[in-house]
């Protein structure tokens, strides 16, 4: 029976890249279900670099995952513009003092500004915060880098091999997998994104409440076609976000819908929701629904990742709850996942990241 140090179950951004970082200090496993590496929440994401998106929290890990990110030519300039009406000045004032003190660049703007960025908008938005660093990022080239990187350091991978069950006996794991190979290891870690839950219980440890969350995205063609240098635009009550692609436009009205772990798919209804809300933003004719999909961005009950040993199974570890900012902070998480589980220094590049935040301890 093969004996491995680390199995990482997971072989979507989060399994990739954490096991790109491990490999080359231990002998590491990356088991996945599907029949290839980021088929669900990896390969459906919006794609964009954004200090801000997801909170206060999670902004050190997204300003840390910036140097890497574009040193390694995974990012473009797209700009990011926070839409707000005169009765939400209020909210928006306070987002931009929030990440401005946290060195993150906002620039508040007017009516006249906001013109200046998104020809048609509508009158009711009169004010707006600008993050001119925003970026799109290249999810499949940073996906494709860690498998690479993770193969080159000895790590394997195995595809169409769910983790069926694992049994702690003796201090090591016996784990079953659904393609029937046995195996042991020393350490499970369970970066399975939706499905975190689901591999918790099949090693007998306690879940922590990782729900999935199904997000929409349409792709529209419209007259006129986006300009190019759009913005990611967004508005500060978390409505709605749209961003132009390649000639095309993409546009989610921002849902969290709780869901089982599945293969998501888009509801007609969410379709409509996102159009309806669009519609009340700019003038422009939506001229076909060109394609829509779905994915499920998971969160853990305080909103913030998961990164560590279980509290009570130590030979268990969680990186996972990561919502819907995974792919922008996955250089840092991966190597404060690293750190923390190889009992290492946090490296320079996230020296100003508290890993404390992120502990599984915090659920008792």
């Amino acid at each position: 029976m093969d004996h491995y140090d680390i199995v990482v179950v997971g072989a979507g951004m989060a399994g990739a890249s954490l096991a790109a970082e491990l490999a080359p200090h231990a002998r590491v496993l990356v088991v996945e279900a599907e029949d290839r590496p980021g088929y669900h929440a990896t390969g459906r994401s919006a794609a964009f670099w954004a200090e801000s998106y997801g909170g206060p929290q999670v902004q050190p890990l997204t300003t840390a995952s910036g140097p890497w990110l574009e040193s390694h030519g995974m990012l473009s300039p797209r700009g990011a513009l926070t839409l707000a009406r005169t009765d939400q000045a209020a909210a928006l004032e306070a987002f931009e003092q929030e990440f401005t003190a946290a060195g993150v660049r906002v620039e508040m703007l007017d009516r006249a500004g906001i013109e200046n960025w998104v020809p048609g908008v509508l009158p009711q938005w009169q004010l707006a915060a600008l993050e001119p660093d925003c970026s799109d990022i290249d999810v499949a080239a940073v996906h494709a880098h860690y498998l690479a990187q993770m193969r080159k350091a000895g790590a394997e991978l195995r595809l169409r091999a769910p983790l069926a069950e694992a049994v702690r006996e003796a201090g090591s794991w016996q784990v079953s997998l659904g393609d029937g190979t046995k195996l042991a290891c020393d350490l499970v870690v369970d970066a399975a994104g939706a499905w975190a839950d689901v591999v918790a219980r099949r090693c007998g440890v306690r879940p922590l409440g990782i729900q999935p969350m199904r997000r929409t995205v349409a792709q529209l063609r419209t007259a006129p076609a986006a300009p190019a240098n759009l913005p990611l635009v967004l508005d500060i009550a978390g409505e709605f976000y749209f961003k132009p692609e390649a000639g095309k436009l993409w546009l989610s009205p921002h849902d969290e819908t709780p869901s089982a772990p599945c293969d998501a798919a888009p509801e007609e209804i969410d379709v409509a929701i996102a159009i309806d809300r669009f519609e009340k933003v700019v003038d422009w004719r939506i001229e076909a629904v060109e394609h829509r999909w779905a994915g499920l961005r998971s969160f853990a009950p305080d909103r913030l990742p998961v990164y560590g040993r279980d509290a009570h199974e130590p030979g268990f570890a969680w990186f996972a709850g990561q919502g819907g900012f995974g792919i922008q902070t996955a250089p840092a998480a991966a190597m404060l996942g690293a750190a923390v589980l190889l009992g290492r220094a946090l490296p320079d590049a996230i020296s100003a990241v508290d890993p404390e935040l992120y502990l599984p301890g915090r659920f008792g």
